[in-house]
This record gives C-alpha cells, structure tokens and sequence, in this order.
C-alpha cells in the first residue's frame, strides 16, 4: 500500500520541498552509472556508520540524505516528500521547514547508527528525513485525505483513506521490520525511517501547541487550513487473463 496524492495542495508555492526534489534528482543523475558516472561521489557522500563512530566521514550524516541507491529509491522517496511536504511547508514556511527536514534526517541517522555502529555498509537516501515529515503529517493534519493504491497480489485498488490510517501502518511496519530484520539486513535502513518518524513527530510539537493543540484540530477538522480538493474517481482497466 503506498500514497499517490493528497487532497489538499499548499496554499503558498513550496519551494524548499520543491528544491528538495530537484537536488535529489540532479545528484541521481549525476551519480548513476548510466548518467553522470560519478559513482566515486556517490561513495563520498554515502554514511558510513562505523566511520561516523570513528569521528570520519562525517559530512555523511547531511550529504546521505541526497544520494540515492536506484531509480525506484528515488522515485519513492520524491513521492512521499511531494504528497507530504508541501502543507508542512505551509505551516512552517520555508526556513523552519529546511531546517525541520535536515534535523529529521540528522535523527533518523543518529537512531540507525546506534541500532548498528559497527555497521560499514554504505547508508544513502531521503527516506530518513522524509518519515519525519510524515510523522509531523500526522500530528498535524490526522484526517487529511490520502489516496492509496493497495497491491494484492493480482488485485489493484485505489481508495481513500484518512491520513493517520496511513501512517500509523506505515509506522507499524517500519517497527516491525526493524525487529524482524535486525534493522537493515534487507537493505532497508528500517530504524532510520523509525526513528525518522518519531523525531518529526516530537519536532512538530512547538508548532501544533502555537496553532492551538487541539483546538487547531477542532478548528480544522484534523486538516490541512484550506478547501481540499475533489478528484474524480481513480479507474483501472481491467486486464484480461
């Protein structure tokens, strides 16, 4: 199950999310065997976690979060920081939100470097960062709307769910994941995207007391400050054996 769109766009242009994703995809191509071929780069500005414990590297822990591993890593990664990012960036603005993103980027590599510091593995990706903007989503605009599409084995579904269904699950399974897979042995940094999650949520905190707490819930029904969008209803053909 992953999110396709939301239903309310920012009122305000969200440049940083949108100079977020532009970066991404340039240091992507730029580093891909079949682009750039600056692989040596791509290296550089991966983070290493035993390094980091052994005080090298360093610059890792920022730069990781612009690198990423395949096409799909990024496109993924892009997806969920547009759906999410641009109504964070809203409440934020455009300063609050950069630095917002960096910190939860810089907290979701603290937590997967503790949960394995001799680890020497190359960590890359925005997934880190991006959970902190998906857990400050859901402190902040609970019952947004979310379009998802739910793969079952052969059956393709896209419905409509609030937000915190979403990322509750989501959350859950990054949890769950991280003990079952020791945290990364998949490939997927699972207790970065946790820790992520969590260090958003916390991070949002300032925000939502300043909006009001729970009265800014009240006020907007646990969503985005602004009309949402209707779209008409998603079809997929169906595909004949």
């Amino acid at each position: 199950m992953f999110p396709i769109r939301d239903h309310n766009s920012s009122e305000t242009t969200p440049y940083v999310t949108i100079g977020l994703i532009f970066v991404n995809v340039v240091l992507f191509l730029l580093t891909a065997p079949w682009g750039g071929g600056m692989e040596a780069l791509w290296e550089d500005l991966a983070l290493y976690p035993v390094a980091v414990m052994n005080g090298s590297n360093l610059w890792g822990l920022v730069t990781h979060m612009f690198m990423h591993a395949g096409l799909m890593h990024l496109g993924g990664n892009m997806l969920f920081l547009w759906i999410f990012g641009d109504n964070l960036e809203d409440q934020m603005g455009h300063l609050g939100f950069m630095v917002f993103y960096l910190l939860c980027g810089l907290a979701a590599a603290g937590v997967q470097i503790a949960s394995d510091p001799s680890n020497g593995i190359p960590m890359v990706g925005a997934s880190g960062a991006i959970a902190g903007v998906m857990g400050a989503y859901l402190l902040m605009f609970p019952k947004a709307k979310v379009d998802v599409v739910a793969i079952i084995v052969i059956l393709i579904k896209v419905f409509t769910v609030p937000a915190w269904v979403m990322l509750a699950v989501w959350f859950g399974l990054q949890l769950f994941s991280g003990y079952a897979m020791h945290g990364g042995d998949a490939g997927v940094a699972y207790w970065a995207h946790a820790g992520g999650f969590a260090a958003g949520t916390l991070l949002a905190v300032p925000l939502f007391l300043r909006r009001g707490g729970r009265a800014f819930w009240l006020t907007t029904h646990g969503r985005p400050p602004h009309l949402p969008l209707d779209y008409a209803p998603t079809r997929i053909p169906q595909v004949r054996r």
